[in-house]
């Protein structure tokens, strides 16, 4: 038995990322053909364009499958650094593919509250069909964003928050539907639709801006930085710790910095001083990839424009 539960926290995390890929292809498989043949049975337009919109789903989820493959090669001479950004490219690349959907959305609703006209109405099989893909579609995002939180994968979460989009148009189209049967005002289903769409836009507009900033080098969270110069302060030989620059590799951090020593102390000293930041960082932050430091002489004076300094990070 420990044999297999090692076996199972051994597997790389691109055959994690593959697996919750795998579901959520079938998934949206199985939602999309379900919406599309009672769409077209029942006349209704809204539950086919909404399986259609199942249909691009498993697009993005092969793109996720993909990447999932790509993120466990191994460094090489032209990506030294490796490849986990590939997960974070992807995650651009599904910002796009949200945005497409959501700005479709926002023009077709649009045109149909200019260019209003009475729709026929549909049947009664088409609110049951919708109501399945609203489960259907709330356990995959939950599955979707549990998954990517616990691989740190930017790709998975964007994922999981396309489904959370479609939790909303599916719930907008049974929205209509209720509203066309019971209350005949299906005028009602447009305009859900129109604030649906405008807010998966902004959904898009969110994942573009995360994914911008590690693709930038960038790190937003204070939090990292404090972990990084209290582990500092307890090697006690460590002095002035500067030049702090910390970005990500996909899910892992990579670290720059300067410190200063003892003049007077050898190399080895110094280096010894190095490996206890080395390991004390590592113990107070974790998926970390790789940390560089560079020991300077005590008192040193460069002119350094980069990075961040104790006098930066307010505790």
């Amino acid at each position: 038995m420990y044999y297999f539960l090692n076996m199972k926290k051994n597997i790389p995390r691109g055959k994690k990322i593959e697996r919750a890929s795998w579901v959520a292809i079938a998934g949206n498989t199985f939602l999309a053909i379900l919406k599309i043949v009672v769409g077209l049975f029942s006349g209704s337009l809204a539950v086919l364009a909404d399986g259609i919109d199942s249909a691009s789903d498993i697009i993005t989820s092969l793109i996720t499958l993909f990447t999932g493959r790509i993120v466990d090669r191994k460094p090489n001479i032209k990506y030294p650094f490796g490849y986990n950004r590939a997960d974070t490219i992807a995650a651009k690349f599904l910002s796009f593919v949200i945005f497409y959907a959501g700005f479709q959305l926002l023009i077709s609703s649009g045109k149909r509250i200019v260019f209003y006209e009475k729709p026929e109405m549909p049947e009664f099989i088409a609110v049951y069909a919708t109501a399945f893909s609203i489960i259907g579609k709330f356990l995959l995002a939950r599955y979707l964003r549990k998954r990517g939180q616990k691989l740190n994968s930017l790709m998975l979460i964007a994922n999981g928050k396309n489904m959370q989009n479609d939790i909303l148009i599916s719930s907008s189209v049974l929205v209509g539907l209720i509203f066309t049967f019971v209350f005949e005002l299906p005028v009602l289903d447009i305009i859900t639709a129109l604030f649906v769409s405008i807010w998966i836009i902004k959904v898009s507009y969110d994942i573009f801006i995360k994914t911008n900033e590690e693709l930038m080098d960038g790190c937003s969270d204070p939090e990292i930085y404090k972990k990084i110069f209290k582990a500092i302060e307890e090697v006690p030989e460590a002095k002035n710790p500067h030049k702090v620059r910390v970005r990500r590799q996909g899910h892992l951090y990579v670290i720059d910095m300067d410190i200063e020593v003892d003049e007077s102390l050898s190399v080895k000293q110094g280096h010894d001083i190095a490996m206890k930041v080395h390991a004390k960082i590592k113990e107070h932050l974790k998926n970390v990839y790789d940390i560089t430091i560079h020991i300077e002489p005590l008192g040193n004076i460069e002119d350094e424009q980069f990075g961040v300094s104790l006098d930066d990070v307010n505790f």
